[in-house]
């Protein structure tokens, strides 16, 4: 199969699906692998690196028009419509329920697109979510470490237990992969910390892997209030279901946080969890709410686009490997688990979460697979 690497084109992203060693891989199991020039950057990947492992360096029109397989990080954009139709199986983060517009023109196109984000393993976890998961929590408390330097708007606090004074408090949201990531970070560096989790399976194992200052709290609304009002920072890291028109913390909940005190949304979903966050980039990370820094970067692994790159790139081969080599039917057939992650396939939708919240015809992505 031919397999194109693309350049990402939103605006400071910097990962690349694949990595030299990774198209490697492809390559030495038969398959072209045609890399966009510049694609790997970002990411401190030359395209001579790519091209010491049999891959071949193409400019953008014939690395669209060529590859069978699209291989990306982001969601499509309107100025890569052009290059979608029905031969085309795209594999990447789609994020179909954030998109109408992009969710309609895959449908219109005919193409077959499959998520990272909505793959699940056999044991029901997401991987090729977890480790963008992980790097975003971590990036999270490094941009909290960041903004609350009084020098970058912040109260100039250290977030790190210092002799002789008190140690600062982190309220993180969620005990789930990037929450863990946030937690291991605050803890290890001397922080009080407070995780809020109403997943009792998830407390325990998280309180078997951090350490002794960290608090495991049922998440209700008695103890999000004594968190509001105690923390020096507070870092949600749970996804709020795009239907919902409520909130955990709500712009009247602000007024009773520490004046100068920082939010990061790992999440970022506009008004979701958190009613005062709407989406940042990189270049403007942070604005003020009711005297509360916000910051709210939605790609956050970006920042760190080479280890990014590594561990999606190791995450995901082995599900392109086996659409390459099966063929996506076949492939789609074997793995239940990529099957979940079948967005659409020849005009018809195949996620469940993106129909119900438009109001589109869902498709059945197990029974469409016994029609194949």
């Amino acid at each position: 199969m031919i397999i194109s690497v693309i350049k990402e084109i939103k605006p400071y992203e910097n990962r690349v699906a694949a990595t030299p060693t990774t198209a490697g891989e492809l390559v030495r199991r038969g398959h072209t692998v045609l890399v966009e020039r510049g694609a790997g950057l970002g990411s401190y990947f030359s395209d001579a690196a790519y091209e010491a492992v049999g891959a071949v360096i193409v400019e953008k029109e014939e690395a669209w028009s060529r590859g069978e397989l699209i291989y990306k990080v982001k969601e499509i954009f309107p100025e890569e419509y052009q290059y979608i139709d029905d031969q085309k199986i795209i594999f990447t983060y789609i994020h179909s329920n954030a998109h109408l517009d992009q969710t309609e023109y895959l449908l219109s196109s005919g193409c077959t697109s499959i998520a990272y984000e909505d793959v699940i393993a056999e044991d029901g976890t997401f991987p090729l979510l977890s480790p963008m998961s992980e790097l975003a929590g971590k990036g999270g408390f490094l941009a909290a470490l960041h903004f609350s330097q009084s020098v970058h708007g912040g109260q100039g606090i250290l977030l790190n237990n210092v002799c002789g004074v008190e140690s600062p408090v982190v309220t993180i949201i969620g005990a789930g992969v990037s929450g863990m990531g946030a937690a291991e970070l605050a803890g290890n560096l001397g922080n009080r910390v407070q995780i809020l989790e109403v997943n009792t399976r998830a407390m325990e194992a998280a309180a078997k892997r951090l350490p002794y200052n960290v608090e495991l709290l049922y998440s209700n609304r008695a103890n999000l209030e004594k968190c509001l009002k105690n923390s020096d920072v507070i870092i949600n890291c749970i996804l709020w279901d795009k239907t919902r028109k409520d909130h955990l913390i709500y712009r009247e909940d602000l007024k009773l946080m520490k004046p100068g005190a920082l939010i990061v949304d790992v999440a970022c979903d506009d008004h979701g969890a958190i009613e005062t966050c709407r989406s940042t980039n990189h270049a403007e990370p942070v604005y003020t709410e009711e005297g509360i820094l916000h910051y709210a970067v939605d790609n956050i692994p970006s920042a760190f686009a080479k280890t990014a790159s590594e561990t999606l790139a190791n995450a995901t081969i082995p599900y392109a490997a086996a659409i390459a080599g099966k063929g996506v039917r076949q492939a789609l057939k074997d793995h239940a688990g990529l099957r979940r992650g079948l967005t659409t396939y020849q005009g018809k939708l195949t996620l469940k979460e993106t129909a119900d919240k438009y109001g589109i015809p869902f498709t059945d992505p197990n029974q469409l697979v016994e029609t194949f």
